[in-house]
């Protein structure tokens, strides 16, 4: 009894303690394996936060506040430039799978509640709960006043709606991890994280993307000793196979030279250039000099913004020949990105300002080349916290936008705010990229802490009333729950899977964990993923699916 005081005491002393506790607890319990089955650090982080609420903490909703818009709008963020490229006729499948989630979850809970004979509060509330939509609380409260029954019994059906809620919100937020992190993968029969690097490289043109630690076994690039066999030879010739000479030594001692300069027998030459033009280059000179001690030189590689006017509109093959030949000397095109997508590098390619041009060569000569195209962008670790702190207040002036539709007060909220004003600031810091920088592992840092506090910081709130309600009223009430839960999730998914032919698992799960709002589910399905794949489709359906939702509220007092 002393020990659980002491907790107490402590836990609500700082009850950030707890916070972090139940994060810790919960990604140790997620890693565990049942067969196949993963919990998962989101779902486990919940699960965890729920038993340590036993004990009575008190923790605040601005906590929780703070870290889901972190969360939402970093995965705004990230996914900006891909989201706006997919809007239009493609996105219709999206929108199919929101509505028809709204309509299965409306018909679920009427049903429910006429079957097992349940007032309109108790109605609401399991549909608040079961479906995880909060506003759905206010808009069934509001419709409960106008039905001109007495005060006293409408206070009796908004108590109900809360005590629906807290019963059934647990398993609301983790059915959802379940169905799509779990039971999808089953259904389609291929894993998030396969699917998730298909469509990362569909969306990449075919461009292998190589992992922190990775690195090609045959290198596009490449620099090459070669010892002179034969005199007579000069520099021009040998750069006229698309190499570059960069160094050359004469007797041991470097040697300085021009376009003009002869070589002679035994120098020793170093050709930088594409791979197979070196050893081409390097069989008119003689043979490859395994042991070349002071020929290295330093090669960069290096991302240039492309803001030269001149240059927008012309192809690539019209670009080159803009730039002198003492300009462009040395330095070659590794690609060019637009939109964070690479294309495809041929002659006819025109150049759009914008355009992320990636160069290599030494430092001098790329920054020659640089110096005629645009600004280099520079890697680093901080964060443009002017940009993104506007970034999230936008985002979160947005969400207290209220747009009434009768009597149904219809917004975004701060989450639907700040992932929309993600995706803005994402996009347009994919076309100002010299500003609002927010380095990877940073944003990785916002999503995962962001959502894993969210979901703690629910469990420590509402689990102990959860409990005690559960403890009150039986389990009728949760076991409805579950039915609202799952459910419409199984019908959506089975109609996303046989009637829209969904055929990306990451992309289907994203859209399915984005059609109920399920913002836990999509923090598993983006661990998951290893990727941002999932995003684009989440977002769509999300946007939607917090409008319908919130709808549900005096649909499910009219009919139940």
């Amino acid at each position: 009894m002393e020990t659980t005081i002491f907790v107490k005491t402590l836990l609500n002393s700082c009850p950030e303690i707890a916070l972090f506790l139940a994060i810790a607890i919960g990604y140790g319990i997620g890693k565990i394996r049942f067969g196949s089955f993963q919990l998962g650090g989101v779902a486990g982080s919940l699960l965890a936060a729920v038993a340590i609420s036993q004990i009575g903490i008190h923790i605040d909703s601005g906590v929780k506040a703070v870290l889901f818009a972190l969360f939402i709008y970093a995965v705004g963020f990230q996914s900006g430039p891909q989201f706006f490229r997919s809007l239009g006729r493609q996105s219709l499948r999206e929108v199919l799978m929101a509505v028809v989630l709204a309509i299965s979850g409306l018909l679920t809970v009427v049903a429910v509640a006429r079957i097992f004979s349940l007032d309109k509060g108790l109605a609401a509330g399991i549909a608040a709960g079961g479906l995880t939509q909060s506003a759905i609380i206010g808009t069934a409260s509001s419709a409960l006043e106008k039905l001109g029954l007495p005060l006293a019994q409408v206070q009796q059906l908004q108590g109900n709606v809360a005590v629906g809620y807290a019963v059934t919100y647990i398993f609301g937020s983790l059915g959802p991890i379940i169905l799509c992190v779990n039971i999808l993968p089953w259904l389609t029969k291929r894993s998030i994280r396969e699917d998730a690097l298909k469509a990362e490289a569909s969306q990449m043109g075919g461009v292998h993307i190589y992992a922190e630690g990775e690195q090609s076994a045959l290198p596009e690039f490449v620099g090459r000793v070669f010892t002179v066999s034969h005199s007579g030879q000069s520099i021009n010739q040998i750069e006229n196979t698309s190499v570059t000479i960069e160094q050359i030594r004469r007797n041991g001692s470097p040697l300085g030279f021009t376009q003009e300069t002869q070589l002679a027998q035994g120098d020793l030459v170093l050709l930088v250039g594409h791979r197979a033009n070196v050893m081409a280059a390097g069989q008119l000179l003689g043979p490859e000099a395994h042991n070349a001690d002071g020929m290295d030189i330093v090669m960069v590689q290096r991302d240039v913004c492309l803001s030269n006017k001149t240059f927008a509109g012309k192809t690539v093959a019209e670009c080159v020949q803009q730039l002198s030949p003492s300009t462009r000397h040395g330095v070659y095109l590794l690609g060019i990105n637009r939109d964070g997508k690479p294309l495809p590098i041929n002659d006819s390619l025109q150049a759009v300002l914008g355009d992320i041009v990636s160069l290599y060569g030494t430092s001098s000569d790329v920054q020659r080349v640089a110096a005629q195209l645009g600004p280099v962008l520079t890697t680093s670790v901080k964060t443009d916290l002017v940009f993104h702190g506007c970034g999230l207040v936008l985002g979160l002036l947005i969400g207290m936008i209220v747009i009434r539709m009768g009597a149904v007060p219809l917004t975004l909220g701060s989450g639907g705010g700040a992932l929309l004003s993600g995706l803005l600031f994402g996009w347009y810091q994919s076309k100002h990229r010299t500003s609002g920088n927010l380095p990877t592992p940073a944003s990785s840092l916002l999503v995962d802490l962001g959502l894993s506090g969210f979901v703690a910081v629910t469990g420590l709130q509402t689990g102990q009333q959860a409990v005690a309600t559960i403890m009150e009223h039986g389990v009728t009430l949760f076991m409805l729950g579950v039915v609202v839960t799952l459910l419409p999730l199984i019908v959506t998914m089975l109609f996303g899977r046989y009637v829209l032919r969904y055929d990306n698992t990451a992309i289907f799960a994203g859209a399915l964990a984005g059609s109920r709002s399920a913002n836990p589910a999509f923090g598993e399905v983006l661990n998951k993923a290893g990727n941002s794949v999932p995003t684009t489709p989440f977002a769509i359906t999300y946007a939607v699916a917090n409008v319908l939702l919130t709808l549900l509220g005096p649909l499910v007092v009219a009919f139940s």
